[in-house]
């Protein structure tokens, strides 16, 4: 094998781990595509030669193409995602085994806006956040890619955490409070706090790749919790329908949207989509 098969060889085995890190920090394949062909055309031009660790200097490479594509685009701010995820309508109710072309119908019956925060942040605490906080980059190595301290760095993703946090806009805090009160009590199985936040004729409305189902009255659905509880999952506030809602990620991936309608501060109804592979293709990548 020649010099250059074995350096194409090498970066082959990065590739997938590039595209990774572009594609979250850019929200586009196509953009992450253009950044990974880039890091490979100024390896090509740089040779081997002189690099001690081939996967830390591609990725100080790439980021950096990334941090040239945000700067030069602009962050973008909010804008909404129109996700047509097969939520049923409120005033639906859905049987098991019901018609095929019915199931269709209800499935492009709700289009929820999936307001996402990430283009909050500016493109260093962007870049701060996804390399420490998904990729686990240590704060020296980010920093070193920033061009920055270590500290101003550690603040930069901190800054972005808060922002992240707080991104989802405020104009309904007491319904978010309700949603955030929803998940901590499912988080611990506390069942008797569940049926203090749920209204007594509550329902959840939950379309899984197995097929549809509603549940109703607030013992039933608290009974029912465990379909949001998993040690493994991450929750991002979202607005859906306008409303406080959540996207659930679990090992990185999208695999539930949530949406609440809240009534005098309980919840009355819950419409959940579960379908990683339908979330996976309009969630952007760095909610995961």
């Amino acid at each position: 094998m020649t010099d250059e098969e074995e350096l194409a060889a090498a970066f082959e085995d990065q590739r997938s781990y590039l595209h990774a890190m572009a594609y979250r920090l850019l929200g586009s394949h196509a953009d992450a595509d253009d950044a990974v062909q880039e890091a490979w055309l100024r390896l090509v031009r740089n040779g081997a030669e002189g690099i001690g660790e081939l996967r830390g200097w591609l990725t100080t490479v790439t980021v950096r193409i990334c941090l040239d594509v945000l700067r030069r685009h602009g962050v973008r701010r909010e804008q909404p995602l129109e996700l047509e995820v097969g939520m049923l309508p409120r005033d639906a109710v859905w049987e098991a085994g019901a018609d095929p072309e019915q199931e269709a119908l209800l499935a492009e019956s709700v289009g929820l806006a999936l307001y996402v925060v990430m283009d909050v942040l500016t493109p260093a605490e962007r870049v701060a956040f996804v390399l420490h906080d998904v990729f686990e980059v240590p704060f020296d190595g980010v920093a070193a890619i920033l061009g920055r301290s270590t500290a101003a760095t550690k603040m930069l993703a901190s800054r972005a955490r808060g922002r992240l946090r707080a991104g989802v806009p405020a104009a309904d805090t007491a319904g978010r409070e309700v949603v955030d009160a929803f998940f901590e009590a499912v988080g611990h199985g506390d069942v008797d706090r569940l049926l203090t936040i749920l209204a007594p004729d509550a329902e959840l409305r939950s379309q899984t790749p197995g097929g549809v189902f509603t549940v109703r009255g607030a013992r039933e659905i608290a009974g029912q919790a465990t379909l949001f509880r998993n040690a493994r999952a991450r929750l991002h506030p979202a607005l859906v329908d306008g409303a406080p809602g959540a996207v659930i990620t679990i090992g990185g991936r999208p695999t539930t949207v949530v949406a609440f309608t809240i009534v005098d501060g309980v919840i009355t109804t819950i419409r959940s989509m579960t379908d990683p592979a339908r979330l996976g293709q309009v969630v952007p990548a760095w909610v995961g």
